[in-house]
């Protein structure tokens, strides 16, 4: 079976602690998760963790049946295969000489960025995109040197 990512969507109680124990349940195991987003439902007593593990489909089946075992879990969804929208933002902190700054401007516009912040030597981006679309304007905006970047990891949702 050929490894691939899966998008996992975990309805968990909100309360101290439940994070920790599914962190635990993929390190004690040694499985990696490649991306984490976690917040607040419309219900203040549920949160939502959007996961981005990878591993071949038995290995994903058995992360879903141990999830489900965990106390404080209400409900795994895998979104792989299935109908979704999937978003990631990002902050990108990148080199702007003058020389620079209309190349930036017109891939920041290209991929409907904003400028967030500007310095004398650089630009501060905000980027809303698909992981393909990421990755996209990262490969364009490296020549022109990436000083920092922070991302929030995937968020995902059924269509």
């Amino acid at each position: 079976m050929t490894e691939q990512n899966y998008v996992l969507s975990i309805f968990v109680e909100n309360r101290p602690g439940v994070l920790s124990r599914i962190v635990g349940l993929f390190s004690g195991r040694g499985y990696n998760i490649e991306s984490l987003s976690v917040a607040e439902t419309m219900e203040p007593d549920v949160s939502r963790l959007t996961m981005v593990t990878k591993g071949d489909a038995v290995i994903i089946e058995q992360i879903k049946k141990q999830l489900n075992k965990l106390i404080n879990v209400i409900k795994v969804y895998d979104l792989t295969g299935t109908n979704y929208i999937q978003k990631e933002l990002a902050l990108i902190k990148v080199h702007a000489k003058s020389e620079g700054r209309a190349e930036i401007l017109r891939i920041v516009d290209i991929f409907k960025g904003k400028i967030v912040d500007v310095g004398q030597e650089h630009y501060t981006i905000e980027i809303t995109a698909s992981k393909d679309k990421m990755t996209a304007i990262l490969n364009l905006l490296k020549p022109m040197g990436i000083k920092e970047i922070v991302r929030t990891g995937i968020i995902a949702l059924h269509r």
